[in-house]
């Protein structure tokens, strides 16, 4: 029988969710839908100096707007609740002293300064300070390992300032398992005594994360892969506290578009692409960062734009449904090396998106778009637009620039164009033109494309010489659908009118 699954994503509130972290969301919540497991959201916020206040919020907007809500969190079925570390900071010092107790850690009493004289006198012998084995009980540092009982008592009585440090194992090999990655080797003298309490009564992440993962039953930690370093001190504390340790699986990084270094939102601010997936403000600086919500991104196309970054489904398709991603997904077929990420593709996904979606959908999604320019027209008229110009677009943001020939008259000519296709006897061409169209009785595109088309085969001159001057005078560009697809949506007396205001404008 397959044991519970439950997976956690615990990212800190100091400032917007990067993409590199809803995709740790993501990967996390289709693991667990996957294998009827439970995904639990955990705010780790022990690191006051930094925490902002409207980034929990955002977190939370942030994976309900990505389709992947959590199960169980801050104010969601709070099963282990609270899921605020810093309303758990009371538990941590139980864990901590339990660790000093069995001798799995000491309290530290070093300043800032004196630990910093330490690292100038090894730089100056081209060494690197560590504090771990090879000197944390030689009489050089002020710690519990070297101090009596009572030296301790007194100091903590005192009020003098501690940390408690983890004691790492000397002389020891340590033989990992990463669910992506295999087999790790580690020895432990290469390892840095971690500090897990600090001196403001807070836990460092390294205690708390491994407490809270104990305590809310975690099965599978699936995080990035910033964190490997921190495997061997996390299976060490497992060990510690003789807890089962979770299986751990450590994302590839997500790359630059260039394909060297971790995505950043500096890069995002110079090539003009979000790293956020919804717009944030911040609420010191008054800086707003763009998100994808806000450009124009379908949800389901940035979360199957993600998905595909670090894992490979095995075969050739590009397009998965959420419900294809959960059905789909294994943590043995994630990348050990780092996705580069591309903008051009993005906006791919996006397009394929669009053109999944009914016209009538897209169409409520535009009309907001034509009141704010002052359109007023029938959904019906707005539909059948949206269905001529819907394959040329990538954001719905698109359609007006493709479309506002269909509502208004053009108010410019393309210079280029009209240079090119408005000769000395398209004036004339025009006038009669206007004749032809204004005898036409059934005004549908067929039937006008077949009664110019058979004038134009009448007089002998190539279809271009009044084609495209045709374009011209109603859109005022070489752009657009089928011609004749817009004289039938703007009707005779619009298109004669345009015709007619192109010549006096043109000639």
């Amino acid at each position: 029988m397959e044991s519970t699954i439950r997976v956690r994503f615990a990212p800190s509130p100091t400032g917007p969710l990067h993409i590199g972290g809803v995709r740790t969301a993501l990967f996390n919540y289709l693991f667990a839908k996957k294998h009827n497991g439970t995904f639990v959201l955990r705010i780790e916020d022990t690191d006051q100096t930094r925490y902002v206040a409207n980034a929990e919020q955002y977190i939370i907007d942030a994976l309900n707007w990505c389709t992947i809500p959590f199960d169980e969190g801050p104010g969601k079925n709070e099963k282990f609740g609270p899921y605020r570390q810093s309303e758990r900071k009371h538990l941590y010092k139980k864990y901590a002293d339990v660790l000093i107790n069995s001798g799995w850690a000491y309290y530290a009493f070093d300043t800032a300064e004196q630990l910093d004289i330490h690292r100038k006198d090894h730089e100056a012998k081209q060494k690197t300070f560590i504090y771990n084995w090879h000197n944390r009980a030689k009489g050089r540092l002020i710690n519990s390992l070297v101090l009596s009982k009572e030296e301790v008592q007194r100091k903590i009585e005192n009020g003098e300032k501690y940390v408690i440090r983890f004691k790492t194992p000397q002389d020891e090999t340590l033989l990992l398992e990463d669910e992506i990655r295999g087999s790790i080797k580690i020895d432990t003298n290469t390892l840095d005594d971690k500090i897990l309490f600090k001196s403001d009564g807070m836990p460092t992440y390294h205690l708390a994360n491994i407490v809270d993962d104990h305590l809310m039953q975690i099965s599978h930690v699936i995080r990035g892969e910033e964190w490997l370093p921190s495997l061997p001190l996390h299976y060490l504390l497992y060990k510690a506290f003789g807890w089962q340790a979770p299986k751990f699986a450590h994302l590839p990084l997500i790359l630059k578009p260039v394909g060297k270094g971790k995505l950043s939102k500096r890069d995002g601010d110079k090539l003009g692409f979000p790293v956020f997936p919804l717009e944030y403000t911040n609420e010191q600086t008054g800086d707003v960062s763009r998100g994808y919500k806000e450009d124009g991104y379908f949800a389901e196309a940035f979360i199957n734009m993600l998905a595909l970054l670090g894992w490979n489904p095995g075969t050739e398709q590009e397009i998965f449904s959420l419900e294809e991603l959960i059905k789909e997904f294994d943590l043995s077929r994630v990348s050990k090396s780092g996705a580069k990420f591309s903008p051009d593709k993005t906006n791919w996904f996006n397009q394929q998106y669009l053109q999944t979606k009914s016209d009538s959908e897209l169409t409520d999604l535009f009309l907001p778009i034509l009141k704010e320019k002052g359109v007023s027209s029938e959904k019906s008229y707005v539909e059948k637009v949206v269905s001529l110009i819907k394959e040329r677009a990538v954001f719905v943001t698109d359609f007006w620039s493709l479309s506002d020939f269909f509502f208004q008259d053009p108010t410019t000519y393309d210079a280029k164009a009209a240079k090119k296709q408005w000769k000395e006897e398209t004036f004339s061409l025009m006038q009669e033109l206007i004749q032809v169209i204004d005898n036409i009785e059934i005004f549908s595109s067929a039937n006008t494309e077949t009664v110019i088309k058979e004038w134009i085969t009448s007089k002998e001159i190539g279809f271009g010489k009044v084609m495209q001057p045709l374009r011209l005078s109603l859109v005022g560009a070489l752009k657009g659908p089928h011609l004749f697809d817009i004289i039938e949506m703007i009707g005779k007396k619009t298109t004669i009118s345009r015709i007619q205001k192109a010549m006096d404008t043109l000639q």
